[in-house]
């Protein structure tokens, strides 16, 4: 038992040893495997650092020294730093195999422009830079520009020189712009202006080159836009509170209300936050601030300045949201937060972006210089510094590439490419888009399609813009509205007479003995009136015109003041612009002739042609059936027979290609050649045949010149003088519709006329009455149509005028006549001779010459080739002869030759 048990006991230790050797063993096998991975990834590692180490040549790096110049102390200047420093590392980081490495040399210019001036002296002089960055301010870039162009170095500057409208390009060319021109937002803020129809305009600008500068082309192209600026105001460059004050309380005495803002962004927080204590940023107003002003919300944090410009409207440079430049905002984020907290940065500003991609152009451009070049260090004292500078400022305006944003950067000619605008709201604590407006033609994926003159077509293509106040409704830009002691209220005066209602009628309302008026010109003049920025007020005052009264002594109540303005059908002539303004014309100008339609000559299917072109086409049509029966009448049965069946074969054959119904197949080719010329000819005699006809069939062709016909007319002396020129044998006066219709119908043997002679309008209104029957002839313009009629010097000339104007564009003036005039379309013809012209041999003698010829040459051919032929077949058999001969002559020689052989050999 004892046995037994001692058995057990040592298979269990013997099992228990078991155990822990396997563990041991598992152990040292873990062991081993730990220590063979970490033997090799250490090996791993010294083989990268040796393949890092011997992959990487002994590349000799040379330094190229580059100055920036900027205000060091401000904020603004800071961020520009940091984007630049930024952007040389970027661009090595991916150009790490570069054999040059530029090197920042910074001067601080202390926001002064000679500050900026001896920092890059003191660059250029010690350290030899090869090119400046910087010019922040418009002096600064002249200075710079002057030194760049005498130390031939290209300098790349933040802000442009001054210019002018006519000053000449190219006079530094080492000066690169590297910001967007600040001259081609002149057009987007005229436009923008144009299209929220606000007539006149305050400017204010800042008494510096870079405010100045730009004065002249805002002029020139509200001009353009028909915009007025009533009031230039010129700020001081570093003025006290109490000179700003003085100057914006000179503002409010003015009946505008639309501000355009030209000022460094160091003075727009100043500017507005006098103005909303002024109440210049009340309901009603309207700001619009450049692009450059905009920049004051980068620069300013200030919250109370933000909140001064709730509802100003200004454009910013268009810089496409991108991967790059949101990376490049989180890393200022954290540069700033480390080095200065103070600083925020919720966005990088243009001038930021500009910056780092012209820092990117230069080091690109400095690396193409030094190596297609061969310079270096050793061999830099052997080329001269302009040589030097010349070729980099080559490379620079070469370089073209994507920027930060993704647009494609380039300097051509010194100036980056300009590529779009932002309209943008200031809204809360920033900005909103709410437009956008391209410099040129090009479409991305977040811009709205613009495409009138300029570029804008109304106000659908903008969003919902907050306006000074918190209001959505777009300001009137004038005063006039606001202040009822200064409403407008006019006296106008209309002419009532009989016939032609649609243009001007009047109808007494016997229930509330009141006159209404209606028609065409009441209609316009109404729609313009409610079109503009402004309360206007009126009432309609008739004025009967008659035998003792007209419509000149209506225009010349104006003059004396009796009436405000005259609306009607009154046309514009020069007497009457002496004493008066009239609007832009809102009918269609000129006197056209009316006359009814011809239906009466059995035989006006023969006008069309003159006899001696009759006879010509009818000699025509009978020769080329002459000329295909010659050619076909050898090999076509269809063209044989008796003497009568081919004379009548020719003459079928001839007149049936005029409706191209000859039946006979031709075989000759030369017949079909002649054939396809002639039915080109017919082609056109048919087209130009008809073309004739409806004109004569169309019109009444009046003879000008002749005494037998009367003319119609109204009781205007203007017109009376225009018939009095055409010569006619009497003038009868025609005063309404229904009077022209009958006599018309009469005509001049029956007691009417055979044409009137009226106004375009008049004629428009009788051919909406009488569609068919009359047709008007339109000689010229020799009058100017209806206007308005105001006072000399009045506003409302021009503002009325341009609503005129934006409604022919629109349309609303031709649906207006349709509904008035019943309109149709009217057959016009220019009347320049006395009908249309009767088609004669001379007009067509080219056709018939093509058609001659190519007869008379296939004829030649069809002769010229059977001659040819019956030569070659006689001298075919001439030669068969001759050969015959000479082979009966070989044949006699050798039988005689081989019976001579035979009796020999007997």
């Amino acid at each position: 038992m004892q046995d037994d048990t001692d058995q057990v006991l040592n298979q269990t230790i013997e099992k228990q040893k078991l155990s822990w050797s396997l563990l041991y063993m598992e152990f040292q096998g873990k062991k081993q495997t730990i220590l063979c991975l970490s033997f090799v990834t250490l090996f791993s590692l010294l083989g990268l650092l040796c393949a890092e180490i011997d992959g990487s040549p002994n590349i000799v790096v040379e330094e190229v020294h580059v100055g920036v110049i900027l205000d060091m102390g401000s904020r603004e200047g800071k961020i520009i730093l940091s984007c630049i420093s930024t952007a040389l590392s970027d661009f090595y980081h991916l150009h790490n195999n570069y054999s040059t490495r530029v090197i920042l040399q910074t001067g601080d210019s202390k926001g002064k422009a000679l500050h900026a001036l001896s920092a890059a002296l003191n660059l250029l002089d010690k350290i030899k830079v090869e090119a400046i960055i910087g010019a922040q301010t418009r002096m600064e870039a002249n200075l710079l520009a002057e030194l760049g162009e005498e130390a031939k170095v290209p300098v790349l500057s933040l802000s442009g020189l001054r210019t002018s409208p006519f000053g000449a390009p190219g006079e530094y060319p080492f000066f690169v712009e590297i910001t967007q021109d600040e001259t081609s937002q002149v057009t987007a803020i005229s436009g923008l202006i144009e299209m929220l129809n606000w007539r006149d305009v305050i400017l204010l600008y800042e008494n510096t080159d870079y405010g100045r500068d730009i004065i002249p082309f805002l002029i020139n192209s509200f001009e353009e836009a028909n915009v007025t600026i009533v009031y230039k105001s010129c700020i001081a460059a570093s003025p006290a509170d109490e000179q700003i004050i003085e100057e914006l309380r000179n503002l409010t005495k003015l009946k505008t209300m639309v501000f355009v803002v030209h000022v460094s962004h160091f003075l727009v927080p100043r500017l507005f936050l006098n103005a909303k204590k002024l109440g210049l940023l009340n309901e009603g107003f309207a700001w619009i601030m450049t692009s450059t002003s905009m920049n004051f919300l980068h620069s300013s944090m200030d919250p109370s300045v933000i909140d001064s410009t709730q509802g100003v409207l200004g454009l910013k440079s268009y810089t496409p949201a991108s991967t790059r430049l949101h990376n490049l905002t989180s890393r200022l984020r954290r540069i700033f937060y480390m080095q200065d907290p103070n600083i925020e940065v919720s966005a990088v500003t243009p001038d930021g972006i500009w910056a780092y991609d012209a820092t990117w152009a230069l080091a690109e451009a400095v690396e193409r210089t030094w190596t297609s070049t061969g310079l270096n260090l050793v061999n830099l004292n052997n080329i001269t510094s302009s040589k030097h500078g010349l070729l980099l400022l080559q490379e620079i305006l070469q370089t073209r590439f994507k920027g930060l944003s993704g647009e494609e950067i380039q300097y051509p000619n010194g100036k980056l490419v300009s590529s779009a605008f932002e309209i943008v709201n200031v809204i809360g604590k920033g900005e909103r888009r709410v437009g956008f407006w391209p410099c040129e033609e090009k479409h991305t994926r977040d811009s709205y399609t613009l495409n009138n003159r300029r570029n804008l077509l109304s106000t659908n293509d903008l969003e919902t813009i907050i306006w000074p106040g918190g209001s959505s409704t777009i300001p009137k830009g004038s005063k006039m509205q606001v202040s009822t002691s200064s409403e407008i209220k006019l006296r106008v005066g209309v002419p009532v007479k009989k016939g032609f209602n649609e243009l001007v009628q009047m109808n007494l309302d016997i229930q509330t003995n009141r006159t209404n008026f209606t028609g065409f010109c009441i209609d316009v003049f109404e729609a313009a009136i409610r079109a503009l920025p402004y309360e206007v007020n009126y009432d309609f005052i008739p004025f009967e015109i008659g035998i003792n009264e007209s419509y000149n002594d209506l225009v010349y109540q104006v003059f004396l003041q009796t009436f405000d303005a005259v609306v009607g059908d009154t046309t514009i002539t020069s007497k009457r612009s002496q004493y008066v303004d009239f609007t832009i014309p809102y009918t269609d100008l000129g006197v056209g002739m009316l006359v009814p339609n011809e239906n009466e000559d059995m035989w006006i299917f023969l006008k069309p042609l003159s006899a001696d072109l009759w006879i010509t086409s009818a000699g025509f049509f009978i020769l080329t059936g002459f000329v295909v029966w010659v050619i076909e009448r050898s090999v076509n049965p269809e063209f044989q027979g008796t003497p009568s069946q081919q004379i009548g074969t020719i003459l079928w054959f001839a007149f049936s290609t005029l409706v191209y119904a000859h039946r006979q197949k031709l075989l000759n080719n030369l017949a079909k050649f002649v054939v396809i010329i002639w039915v080109f000819a017919v082609l056109i005699l048919t087209s130009s045949y008809t073309a004739t006809l409806t004109s004569i069939m169309t019109v009444n062709q009046i003879q000008l010149s002749s005494r037998g016909n009367y003319i119609g007319y109204q009781s205007r002396s203007f017109t009376q003088g225009v018939v009095k020129n055409l010569n006619f044998k009497g003038l009868k006066r025609c005063i309404s519709v229904e009077e022209y219709a009958d006599a018309l119908s009469r005509g001049s043997k029956h007691g009417g006329v055979s044409a009137i002679v009226d106004e375009v309008p008049y004629i428009k209104i009788f051919l909406g009455h009488y569609p068919t029957g009359y047709s008007m002839i339109k000689p010229e313009s020799t009058t100017n149509g209806f206007g308005f009629v105001f006072p000399k010097g009045s506003n409302l000339v021009h503002d009325v005028s341009m609503q005129i104007q934006r409604m022919r564009e629109e349309g609303k003036l031709i649906e207006m006549e349709k509904v008035w005039f019943h309109k149709r379309t009217i057959p016009m013809f220019d009347n320049t001779t006395s009908d249309p012209n009767t088609l004669n041999f001379h007009t067509f003698r080219g056709l018939f010459l093509i058609t001659g010829v190519s007869s008379a040459f296939a004829l030649f051919i069809f002769i010229i080739f059977p001659l040819k032929e019956r030569w070659y077949a006689v001298k075919k058999f001439r030669f068969r002869y001759r050969v015959r001969e000479k082979l009966q002559c070989v044949r006699k020689f050798f039988s005689h030759k081989v019976s001579n052989e035979n009796e020999e050999n007997q």
